[in-house]
């Protein structure tokens, strides 16, 4: 039976973690092979070091540093203000048509409260052509790239290791909804090991340790892992660079509003010499349960709303007359290529935030695999987030709610973030533009604009007077007219 290699014993006992091959001279020759390859690969002293951060983060508690709201120069608003819109619009549109702009999706997330097996992305809202979430991205980069003039969009498709390959195969299955596959480039995010109360690596059998995702904040790191054991040199970020892309877009993928490579919000932070942008939409009303982008001392941070007295929430700003505090996060960030390439060298000073749960997990020694009743372990998660404090050159830009901001997180049927609200939200949304140019959509009637016809309202001039009453969807004008 092969001896454990004795340079990873060493390693692991200088690190303290050497229990994790307390079985494996019990161990199979594939298992002990399949442990081996697992403690090779992984970097176990920053799992220490991750964890002795955000052990002393936690005991620091919530940071002493006033709260207070955005600067007027890292802040701005396009409702009220179509001149800066379009401006904004232009500048962003000429980057897109360099090619210098690419898109981050973050879809990692599987629709379990959905009801769904499959990745989030795959989920149909409902809508009468069907598309799902997946779909109605890619047509939106499509329609943007043709905006642009047909400059390529590159889309990074951050993906778990649940979601990974039926994302793949969903894409591939639907021909990567019309974009060419060189421009759809799949990674995997990370994942950190559960531990202790003390910090001690936890197994999930006797020959492969207990994981989880490392939170949406693991994309900084994702960014920089290889695309493929076949090519280790190539991450996600030296394939932007090989591209030329310097601007990059990045989003959730729950979102039906979401206007992805939108070239308002690139040309905006642009043109604020940003490092770092965030989108925003205004807090509903001032005691709403979402987190802010706010200043803690001199520096960026989203500030949860447990965090805000009830006199910070109702504050005026005195120059707009809305809420100082309104800035609701939506997770829809501008980053340049520069900065996502930096975090390496700051990403041991971003505590990650402590989750304490129950950790079904094999005992040392006895090898008994113990299902917990009560919290017996830690996860550790980073925000994408977590960067903001890192930041000086900060643009935060605010956006309409009802035009880009509608999440799916809740089972159909919730009444709040659901599928039907989703639908709701999206249909509302077009029925505006159409009426905007022109046309009156019937009561009841559930007419789909699709992205192929237009982005973000543009290009209805055609349907002027026309009376939409069939429910349906429609990806050319000629399509629409068939539902008068």
């Amino acid at each position: 039976m092969p001896a454990i290699p004795i340079d990873l014993l060493k390693r692991y006992e200088a690190a303290g973690q050497e229990h994790l091959l307390h079985f494996y001279p019990t161990l199979s020759p594939p298992e002990q092979q399949e442990l081996v390859a697992q403690l090779a690969a992984l970097d176990v002293e920053r799992v220490n070091r991750v964890f002795k951060t955000a052990v002393e983060y936690e005991k620091a508690g919530a940071s002493s540093a006033a709260i207070n709201p955005l600067p007027a120069f890292a802040f701005d608003t396009i409702i009220g203000a179509p001149e800066k819109e379009a401006q904004w619009r232009d500048i962003g549109l000429k980057a897109i048509a360099e090619g210098k702009v690419g898109v981050l999706l973050m879809a990692g997330g599987q629709g379990t409260r959905l009801g769904s097996s499959d990745p989030k992305g795959c989920y149909d809202i409902g809508m009468p052509s069907h598309k799902s979430l997946f779909q109605y991205q890619a047509e939106r980069i499509a329609k943007v790239s043709k905006l642009a003039g047909g400059a390529s969009i590159p889309w990074y498709v951050m993906t778990s290791g649940p979601t990974r390959k039926p994302t793949e195969a969903f894409f591939k299955a639907h021909n990567y909804f019309g974009l060419p596959e060189k421009d759809v480039i799949f990674f995997e995010q990370g994942t950190l090991p559960c531990l202790t109360m003390d910090g001690k690596i936890l197994l999930d059998k006797t020959s492969s340790l207990a994981v989880a995702p490392d939170g949406n904040g693991g994309l900084y790191a994702a960014l920089r892992s290889p695309l493929s054991s076949s090519d280790p040199k190539r991450t996600p970020l030296s394939d932007m660079a090989a591209r030329g892309i310097t601007y990059i877009h990045t989003y959730g993928v729950d979102n039906c509003l979401v206007r992805v490579a939108d070239p308002v919000f690139i040309g905006y932070s642009m043109s604020k010499g940003a490092a770092c942008g965030a989108k925003v939409v205004r807090k509903a009303y001032p005691t709403e349960s979402v987190g802010v982008i706010a200043m803690r001392g001199d520096k960026f941070s989203v500030v949860e709303y447990s965090e805000i007295t009830e006199a910070q929430a109702h504050q005026i700003d005195a120059a707009t007359g809305e809420f100082a505090f309104r800035a609701a996060n939506i997770v829809n960030h501008f980053y340049t290529r520069e900065f996502l390439e930096s975090i390496a060298s700051i990403e041991d000073e971003m505590a990650f935030h402590i989750a304490r749960k129950k950790i079904s997990h094999v005992e040392i020694p006895s090898g008994e695999y113990v299902k917990p009743v009560k919290p017996n372990g830690i996860k550790m998660e980073l925000f994408v987030f977590d960067v903001f404090p890192f930041t000086q050159k900060m643009a935060v830009l605010e956006v309409s709610r009802q035009e880009e901001f509608s999440p799916l997180k809740n089972a159909p049927g919730t009444g709040v973030d659901d599928p039907q609200t989703s639908k709701r939200d999206l249909l509302a949304q077009q029925k505006r533009w159409l009426e905007a140019a022109g046309a009156r959509v019937a009561e009841g009637a559930e007419v789909e604009v699709g992205p192929h016809v237009t982005y973000a309202g543009e290009g209805l001039a055609g349907v002027e007077g026309w009376v939409l009453v069939q429910s349906g969807a429609a990806d050319t004008l000629e399509a629409l007219h068939l539902l008068q």
